[in-house]
Order: structure tokens, then C-alpha cells, then sequence
């Protein structure tokens, strides 16, 4: 049974990206849109707007197009924002790559989305072009210079015309970030213009937007959660987004008082430090009035603990909430509402959950074992339908199949319970996936790592819990190869020089075989029970 939204359904324009993202900069143009946290370089709404025009002018005299990838590999500046909209309004496809990746991950990335260019900083530059060594594009791009490679400033200094690209919102592509899913290796998520707009035209209803509104950018925006959450949702409220290249427990908390933030979007971890971490003190962090965590389960003590500590320090109407989404679906398909937009009727969110489903969305909950819908109050499988829902896998039908089926169903893996108020709470995984640090680990991806070595026979990987951290750590058992005496430490040596550190394997068991179905599928049930 199709579970509506307790919320009304509301329009979503039928436009492009960044026509709907950039469309009040003309009455905001000199208001702040982009601030470097650490430096205080400032882009107004206004200049982004112009940059965007030229950007994508530069490119399309470069040949990029309508349809043609463009890969993005860049920790967060205020410039990416101006390169993600350039490339949109270009009629092109930005794939965003993870920041942490190794040349083979990115030559992968590149190959499986025929990216035509790749747009990096020069601090990235040797892993770029040793990722282009063997998977080629037509161009390397470096946001702040290099020598040999126009930049950023070279692009959006040309005087080519403007650019005006046909684009139909629901079937063109606007982006293409690299998801799990809910199994198994990397696959390109393809995501339409309409996607990303209705994501974000579905969330306004559940927030209190100000005027004033200026949202700390610390989480990636080659995630999807960033890229939509943070970056657009915070440029189409006419807000001001402050953004940090990565996550240092005291430069987040310096920007959030220097810079006067009010909201902040963040994962457990960062929430967890909010709690229990006493640097928290020395800074003032009054001006914050909502933080919303994602992108893994977060405990209902811990946001409560947060909030607590917060408010005591002066941020006296902060509430600590959570939601939860994942790339297919833009990424949000619920959250916790703030206070005053509720539901007609339904009182405070209860920590612990993930609030109710945005506005033109359905759930059900199924039975994984039966495939029938879950009795009302039992845990199913979470299946969610709505404008949010991805196109489908680049390339890959039989896993767009698994994952979404012929009725528009997406089928998240993850097993929820919802309340007769309409709240929902994610209480485990059907997926294999492990999450750390709110990133995607696929234990194929790293059990193919392992394999690659001679002196491992076989090996699986599942994710453990973390006591003290509460974080979900990968854990490898292996089979030593006959004569072999490799250790633990050498076993994650082998993994580390191989992956993205939130990857690495961080515990490492050995044992005589592997369990295994007749049909050759791992029994990782079996691996969590004696884990």
C-alpha cells in the first residue's frame, strides 16, 4: 500500500538548474552568495549569475555540449558552484569525483562516464593527469592555474556570445555522481535537471527560511547531500553559503562564529564532536538555529546531547534533526520538519527519527522475505516514488532494474518503521553497503582490491560497529593463499595504497573459507554473527 506525504504536494518549475537556482540573483545582486571560511573571498549572487553566463560560453567554445560529460574533481571553493552551473547552463552533464580518490578510481569514473574534460585544482593535479593517462579527455582544466592548462580565470574572461541550450528538464541529464547503490561497484546515478529542482522545491515546505539565512558548506559538494542540500537548496533561498575545503573541527567552528551561521548541515560524526568535544566551548555559536544530519543513522541521544550542550551556550532555539536520503533519490526523501511546520494536527519530531516523507512523495514498506507490504507498525523495506527519483544507472539496465522498478519504485535496502503520525525511523540495512563517515563503502569494491593480491586466497568484507566511535568500520576476513604468511597490517598496507582513505580496511580477520551459498554468494550474515 502507497503511503502519501502528510504534506501537500507542491509545483515544481519546469526549468533547468540553474535557471531555477539563479533565478532571483537580479533582485539580490549584491548580496553575499559565496563565502571562502577561510580566506573571506566573496562572490555576490549577482557575480555568480555572471560567471555562470561566461562559463558556459567559454565551454561551449571548447565544443562542450549539450549531453557531454564533464568531470569535477575539486574539494569545496566558492568556485565550484560557478563551474557546476556553467557546465548545467552549457547543456552538459557535471560528474562530480570524490575529492579522496585515487588515480585508478578516477580514470575509472572517467572511462565509465565518457567524460570529455576534467576540471580540477592544482592541488589535485598529479592524481588528474595520472587518472588521464589512461583514461583520456579532450581537456584538463585547473580552477587556479597550472602551467600548460587554461584556468578558471582564463574561461570566464572570454568574450564568446551567450549561450542558449534547449533543455527539457525531465528527461535531460544535469548530473551524474557515482553511488554504490544499494549493492556492488561504483555505477554513474543518472539525474535529471527536473530531479534536482523538484529535491529542492520539495524540502522548502519543511523549513523556516529567513532572510538571513547563511549555511556553512563543510560537506563535500561532490556528494550529492552537499551538491543539493548545501550548495543549491542554500543559493535558491538567496542565502549565503560559507564554504570550508574540509572538515577541521576548528576551523567549522571559528566560520560558524565569524561568519554568523545559522544553519549547518552536517553527518553524525560532526554531530557527535558537537556533543562531547571540548573545543566546542571556546567558540560562540549562538547565531545557529538549525543543524540536520544525514547521510547516516544518528542516535537519538547524541542529537539531543548536542542540542543540549548548544543551547546551554547560547544558541538558545537550535534544534538538532535529521533526515535521510541517498544519491538515487536527489538525494532527500524525508526529514524532520522545523518547528511550526509540522503536519496540521502532529506535534514535535522525535528525536531518533527521520521525520516524514517531503511533499510529492510515496513509501511503502515491504517485506523483504514475502515481497508483500509490511503490517502496520512492522519494519519493511523502505520503497520510495516521487519526482526525486533518479533516472535510472548509466549503462547498466540490470542494476537500474534491481534497484528501480517498473512502477517507479525505488528500492532503497534500507528496513524503516513508520509511526501512526507519519514519522519514520530507519532501523537497519538490507543492502550490504557500510557506511563510514557517511560515506558509501562497497565491500565488492574492496573485497576486488584484496583478491589482486597473490598472497590472498579469498576474502570478504562487511562493516562492524564501532563502539566507541559508533561508527560502521569495513572488516576484512581472509584466506591466506597457500605459503602465505601475510599479516594484518600488511593486508591493509595492500588496501590502503589502493583506495580512498575512507575505504581502508580497518580490521583485518583470518580465516580457513569463506561461507558461501551453492550459488557462490557470501554469507555475510554468517561473517556479522562471529564479527
Amino acid at each position: 500500500m502507497a503511503l502519501a506525504s502528510r504534506f501537500p504536494d507542491v509545483e515544481i518549475p519546469e526549468v533547468s538548474v540553474p535557471q531555477f537556482v539563479l533565478a532571483g540573483a537580479t533582485e539580490r545582486a549584491d548580496r553575499p552568495a559565496l563565502v571562502d571560511g577561510l580566506s573571506g573571498e566573496t562572490i555576490t549572487h549577482g557575480e555568480l549569475a555572471s560567471h555562470v553566463e561566461r562559463m558556459a560560453a567559454a565551454l561551449a567554445t571548447r565544443g562542450i555540449g549539450k549531453g557531454d560529460v564533464v568531470a569535477v574533481f575539486s574539494p569545496n571553493t566558492i568556485w565550484y558552484p560557478v563551474v557546476f552551473h556553467g557546465i548545467a547552463a552549457a547543456g552538459a552533464v557535471i560528474s562530480p569525483v570524490n575529492a579522496l580518490y585515487t588515480p585508478e578510481e578516477i580514470a575509472f569514473q572517467l572511462k565509465d562516464s565518457g567524460a570529455k574534460m576534467l576540471v580540477t585544482v592544482s592541488p589535485f593535479l598529479d592524481r588528474a593527469l595520472a587518472a588521464v593517462q589512461s583514461s583520456p579527455v579532450d581537456e584538463v582544466i585547473v580552477m587556479d592555474g597550472a602551467e600548460g592548462h587554461a584556468s578558471l580565470r582564463d574561461l570566464l574572461s572570454t568574450d564568446a556570445p551567450a549561450v542558449q541550450v534547449d533543455i527539457d528538464p525531465a528527461e535531460d541529464l544535469v548530473t551524474l555522481p557515482y553511488s554504490s547503490g544499494t549493492t556492488g561497484l561504483p555505477k554513474g546515478v543518472m539525474l535529471t535537471h527536473r530531479n534536482l529542482v523538484a529535491n529542492v522545491s520539495q524540502s522548502r515546505p519543511m523549513a523556516a527560511v529567513q532572510d538571513d539565512e547563511r549555511i556553512i558548506a563543510v560537506l563535500p559538494f561532490f556528494h550529492i547531500y552537499g551538491l543539493t542540500v548545501l550548495m543549491n537548496q542554500g543559493l535558491q533561498w538567496g542565502g549565503t553559503v560559507v564554504t570550508l575545503p574540509r572538515f577541521d573541527l576548528e576551523q567549522f567552528l571559528r566560520a560558524i562564529q565569524d561568519q554568523h551561521i545559522t544553519r549547518a548541515f552536517v553527518a553524525p560524526p560532526i554531530v557527535l564532536a558537537l556533543a562531547k568535544h571540548p573545543l566546542v566551548d571556546q567558540f560562540d555559536l549562538s547565531s545557529l538555529r538549525s543543524i540536520t544530519s544525514g547521510a547516516a543513522p544518528l542516535d537519538a541521544d547524541l542529537a539531543q546531547l548536542a542540542q543540549d550542550r548548544l543551547r546551554k551556550g547560547g544558541a538558545e532555539e537550535v534544534t538538532v534533526a535529521q533526515g535521510y536520503g541517498m544519491t538515487e533519490l536527489s538525494p532527500v526523501s524525508h526529514t524532520t520538519p522545523e518547528v511550526g511546520h509540522e503536519p496540521e494536527g502532529a506535534g514535535p519530531t522525535p528525536k531518533g527519527t527521520v521525520g516524514y516523507a517531503l511533499p510529492n512523495t510515496e513509501c511503502r514498506l515491504v517485506d523483504p522475505a514475502t515481497g508483500e507490504d509490511a503490517a502496520p507498525g512492522e519494519r519493511g523495506e523502505l520503497w520510495v516514488r516521487g519526482p526525486q527519483v533518479m533516472k535510472g544507472y548509466l549503462n547498466n539496465a540490470q542494476a537500474t532494474a534491481d534497484t528501480l522498478d517498473g512502477d517507479g519504485w525505488l528500492h532503497t535496502g534500507d528496513v524503516a518503521v513508520v509511526d501512526d503520525e507519519g514519522r519514520y525511523t530507519v532501523v537497519d540495512r538490507v543492502k550490504e553497503l557500510i557506511k563510514y563517515k557517511g560515506y558509501q563503502v562497497a565491500p565488492a569494491e574492496l573485497e576486488a582490491v584484496l583478491l589482486s593480491n597473490p598472497e590472498i586466497a579469498d576474502a570478504a568484507v562487511i562493516g562492524v560497529q564501532d563502539a566507541d566511535s559508533g561508527e560502521e568500520l569495513p572488516k576484512a576476513f581472509v584466506v591466506r593463499a597457500p605459503g602465505s604468511e601475510i599479516t594484518a597490517e600488511a593486508v591493509q598496507a595492500y588496501a590502503a595504497q589502493r583506495l580512498a582513505p575512507h575505504k581502508k580496511i580497518r580490521l583485518v580477520e583470518f580465516i580457513e573459507q569463506v561461507p558461501k551459498s551453492a550459488a557462490g554468494k557470501i554469507l555475510r550474515k554468517d561473517l556479522k554473527a562471529r564479527a
